[in-house]
């Protein structure tokens, strides 16, 4: 029998022993390791084989999605699992999808729906709730939408700079203006000119419809 070689990536390293020592009570998972950062996490995914990373929401700095974001750029096989998301919170759930992540753990679910969620990460599937997945089809009528009236506009005449094809490029990614300025070095207030410029020049009036030209910008 394969076993599903799980990676935590919890901020307190006692609560990840924790978590460690339950899921290794399962013959069928393997804690391949328990880390405290997203530093160490993305260093040991880069080094070694891991099927599923458990990774806390209350990681510092939005780093659980950070973590989620990085393993989609890097292009790996791991299967990020968000750790303690809230029910009532929907907006928070569908981040960490749209980020990438292939299924959630809610901070009241039991130790049996945790590794249920696990095992159905590793197969390619999630369980969602209802209220979840009634705000995904809302999202993704408005995406379509939204979707459809920016080809409708799209002229083929939109000429953005360098930098700010990369600003744009950061949008599309979820990054705020301060993550964006870390990113590229500069002070925020270079990044909110840039933005700026770029709602201007592709007409729109938030982030969100300005990276969705980022689909025809690439053809």
């Amino acid at each position: 029998m394969d076993l599903i070689k799980v990676l935590l990536v919890i901020e307190v390293r006692l609560i990840g022993n924790i978590f460690a020592s339950v899921l290794e009570e399962e013959a069928d998972i393997k804690v391949a390791g328990c880390v405290t950062t997203l530093k160490d996490a993305l260093g040991f995914i880069q080094t070694r084989e891991v099927d599923i990373a458990l990774v806390s929401a209350g990681l510092p700095e939005q780093g659980a999605l950070e973590f989620t974001r990085a393993i989609i750029d890097r292009d790996l096989s791991t299967r990020v699992l968000a750790l303690g998301l809230s029910e009532e919170n929907k907006s928070e759930a569908l981040r960490y999808i749209e980020a990438g992540a292939c299924g959630y753990i809610l901070k009241d679910s039991s130790v049996r729906e945790l590794i249920e969620a696990i095992r159905l990460a590793q197969k390619g599937e999630a369980q969602i709730s209802s209220r979840v997945a009634g705000a995904m089809m809302e999202r993704l009528f408005y995406l379509a939408r939204m979707f459809s009236a920016v080809e409708n506009k799209m002229d083929g005449d939109v000429r953005l700079t360098s930098r700010e094809l990369e600003v744009l490029q950061f949008i599309g990614e979820g990054l705020t203006n301060q993550e964006i300025a870390a990113r590229l070095v500069v002070e925020v207030g270079t990044v909110k000119n840039h933005v700026h410029s770029i709602l201007e020049k592709l007409n729109v009036s938030n982030r969100e419809e300005a990276a969705s030209y980022l689909a025809f910008i690439k053809k």
